[in-house]
């Protein structure tokens, strides 16, 4: 997974020629979306409800993917999976991994709009 990259340039200068100037705001709500997602994937792994986990990673996995993130949406369909299969005990490490390529994706997002 360490060759996939944290954002894709190709898929951000898309979505940005294609949004123009509401490009900004789709950053910030997939931002704060984001955030919002991985507070669920948290709550549905202490709730040990596998179901919930796997909706909330597919979910997730989309929106990454859209966006141009696309180590974050692989790690996400990794916890999917996880769900899906009703093994939550290897998924704490993987969502403390979406924590943390989240806080690199975003850096760089916040990055990309202010150079562009």
């Amino acid at each position: 997974m360490n060759e996939t990259p944290h954002l894709d340039q190709e898929a951000l200068a898309e979505l940005q020629d294609v949004m123009d100037d509401e490009f900004g705001v789709l950053i910030e709500t997939f931002l704060n979306d984001s955030r919002e997602r991985i507070e669920g994937l948290r709550q549905a792994l202490e709730g040990k409800d596998p179901e919930a986990l796997a909706q909330m990673a597919h979910s997730f996995k989309g929106s990454c993917i859209n966006m141009g993130a696309p180590r974050l949406g692989a790690l996400c369909q990794i916890v999917e999976k996880a769900g899906k299969e009703r093994r939550l005990d290897d998924v704490p490490a993987t969502v403390d991994a979406i924590g943390a390529e989240f806080r690199e994706v975003s850096g760089m997002l916040e990055i990309f709009v202010a150079n562009n």
